[in-house]
């Protein structure tokens, strides 16, 4: 019998996640089938019932409803608990588990497939909402020698700093710097986690902020050379990426959670790639 899952959103066409399940489950040989669902706004609840009356065992979650997918389960992860919202629901009888897999599909993106250990080093993160807080136990759980969290609203960022104070470890400092004094400070590895790229503008962060060999990583995917990308190829950054390794392994945890079974994520990265140019 063929097992269904679904992603929700609103709008939902733009999604990749049904070629990328797809592919998984043709990888792995199982028996499933993955759908868009265009969840009506204001009726999250009443749709996510609906499909699984319908026999639907899992769901991920886009735009616009992961705070609602957080307030529908019974059962969350520390992740998920953290985000204050979730990406990926699982449905066992009247139980709704859900997970956050946003921040451990960028470490294994950013460790796995690029090659860029975050242990010992000095990151910065650009941002202090829903995807930065996804982020930081992923972040704090590499052992990085610094993290600096940086936001346009600096009471956000002092506040997101806070919690990670509570789950780092003795190696890690962690702080919280206005953009505008950021002049001095250098790192190894840059995050923009920022809604910036999505408007195509650019994050008030200086040039400067990039050490030499450092990574500058994009959360949003599919725009090629964002304002942020070019700012730090500019700036003599040779390693480049946006948001599409990140997406394919997010997705890949959702399947391993669903399944039992890891799909290698190479293929659907390369056939979603878009050229930074």
């Amino acid at each position: 019998m063929t097992d269904r899952y679904a992603v929700i959103g609103n709008p939902i066409d733009f999604s990749k996640s049904p070629f990328i399940h797809m592919s998984f489950a043709q990888s792995t040989d199982q028996d499933i089938e993955y759908t868009k669902v265009l969840g009506p706004l204001g009726q999250f609840h009443s749709t996510v019932d609906e499909f699984r009356q319908a026999g639907g065992l899992g769901m991920n979650v886009t735009a616009p409803f992961k705070l609602d997918a957080f307030q529908y389960a019974t059962q969350r992860s520390a992740a998920a608990e953290l985000a204050g919202a979730a990406n990926a629901l699982k449905f066992q009888g009247h139980e709704v588990l859900a997970e956050n897999f946003d921040g451990v599909g960028l470490v294994r993106d950013v460790v796995h497939n690029l090659g860029h250990a975050l242990k010992n080093k000095r990151v910065l993160l650009l941002g202090a909402g829903g995807a930065a807080r996804g982020a930081l136990l992923p972040f704090l759980a590499e052992g990085p020698q610094q993290l600096v969290i940086s936001n346009r609203t600096e009471s956000k960022a002092k506040a997101l700093t806070k919690i990670a104070t509570q789950h780092k470890t003795l190696s890690t400092t962690v702080e919280a710097v206005a953009m505008n004094k950021l002049g001095a400070m250098q790192f190894d590895v840059v995050f923009n986690a920022t809604s910036a790229s999505l408007r195509g503008e650019l994050p008030a962060v200086p040039a400067t902020v990039f050490g030499p060999g450092a990574l500058a990583y994009e959360l949003a995917y599919g725009k090629g050379l964002t304002p942020f990308l070019r700012l730090a190829q500019n700036a003599g950054v040779r390693q480049l990426a946006d948001g599409v390794g990140m997406l394919a392994e997010q997705a890949a945890e959702a399947f391993v959670w669903w399944r039992g079974v890891r799909p290698d994520t190479r293929h659907v990265i390369k056939e979603l790639t878009v050229p930074l140019v």
